[in-house]
């Protein structure tokens, strides 16, 4: 098998891990792991569409026309780079919500928090 195969086969058990803990643990720090795995189960798959095996950067002596060939396209590691910001402010504020929760119920079991209300 080849490396995008490997990649896209990982990024998919990533991503199947990531929802089954959404959606079927109880524990929200666990839920919050889950969502963290998910994303980084995306940002995998969007990595490997846009991977080649060359590098992203035209050195010296390299031509045009192999250059826009054989690069990796750039559009996919930004996208990756602006995830990456989105999940740490998402993270930052989910943590933050559970702190909260966990003063307020004494628990952090979702079936719990949600019966009380």
């Amino acid at each position: 098998m080849d490396f995008q195969t490997v990649s896209f086969i990982t990024s998919g058990i990533l991503i199947v891990i990531g929802l089954y803990g959404v959606f079927f643990v109880d524990n929200i720090l666990k839920k919050v792991i889950a969502l963290e795995i998910l994303g980084n189960g995306v940002n995998l798959v969007l990595i490997t569409m846009g991977y080649r095996n060359t590098i992203p950067i035209k050195l010296p002596g390299v031509s045009e026309e192999f250059f826009i060939k054989n690069a990796s396209y750039p559009l996919t590691q930004a996208l990756v780079l602006t995830n990456i910001v989105i999940e740490a402010s998402m993270l930052a504020i989910i943590l933050g919500v559970s702190i909260i929760l966990y003063k307020k119920y004494k628990t952090l079991k979702a079936s719990v928090i949600l019966k009380e209300d």
